[in-house]
């Protein structure tokens, strides 16, 4: 077994590797995560790796039919980084942006997570700023690209009246295991064979819950979910 140096490694995140992370050093990936920067006005979550995957995710989607979705966009540091990275514009596809951009739904918590206190971290989360509520900033955040369409509404209710009708690539991120497993409900007959699931939560620690209600979601469509060490978890239709 080989001696790693301490600054050989990767860590960041909740992930510590001595295997080498060249991507880091690409310079399509860094455009891509410093959009994704700039998205958030300049705060840097330090997870390149859960972008990298996010990005893999998006370009692998890119070979099936449909349009992109993400649902839980926040500042939209992952959408406008994978936007950037596809080039987004050379393509005649829509990426719906879906939020409530007002914080996340405090009344969809079940008990048990009001119980592993993600309630008290979600309105901590509100009330410090980490949601970005400014649906004008947003806006012009994703002006560059005419085909991104960000959405105003809680999920599900704001689902049907979209209109979406074929899904390539489904990106999930609301912190909530009610809004999140509805989502993947709603959409799977929407996916295209060969489309592309991202969920950011899936295998994070303390997010037990949300992993809880994908699992149930996907257990009669005979599909595995691949639970990541970035705490991401992944679903090919």
């Amino acid at each position: 077994m080989g001696v790693y140096r301490l600054r050989d490694r990767y860590v960041q995140d909740g992930l510590s590797t001595v295997h080498p992370a060249q991507f880091r050093s690409d310079p399509a990936f860094r455009a891509a995560y410093n959009r994704g920067v700039q998205a958030s006005q300049g705060v840097d979550p330090r997870f390149e790796w859960r972008v990298h995957t996010a990005l893999w995710a998006a370009q692998s989607a890119l070979r099936v039919p449909g349009d992109f979705v993400e649902c839980g966009v926040n500042a939209g540091f992952m959408s406008s980084a994978i936007m950037q990275r596809l080039n987004w514009n050379a393509f005649a596809r829509r990426f719906y942006l879906i939020d409530t951009f007002a914080g996340p739904v405090l009344s969809q918590f079940s008990r048990e997570e009001v119980r592993k206190k993600r309630l008290t971290i979600a309105e901590d989360a509100l009330q410090a700023g980490a949601y970005v509520t400014d649906l004008e900033r947003i806006r012009a955040n994703f002006a560059e690209w005419p085909n991104a369409f960000p959405v105003q509404g809680a999920v599900p209710d704001i689902l049907p009246s979209l209109g979406i009708e074929t899904v390539a690539f489904l990106h999930i991120d609301m912190n909530c295991a009610l809004p999140e497993r509805v989502a993947l409900e709603f959409f799977w007959d929407r996916l295209s064979p060969g489309a592309v699931v991202l969920l950011d939560d899936y295998g994070y620690r303390g997010h037990e819950c949300q992993r809880e209600a994908i699992d149930e979601a996907i257990r009669e469509k005979d599909v595995p979910v691949l639970s990541l060490p970035t705490g991401q978890g992944l679903i090919i239709k």
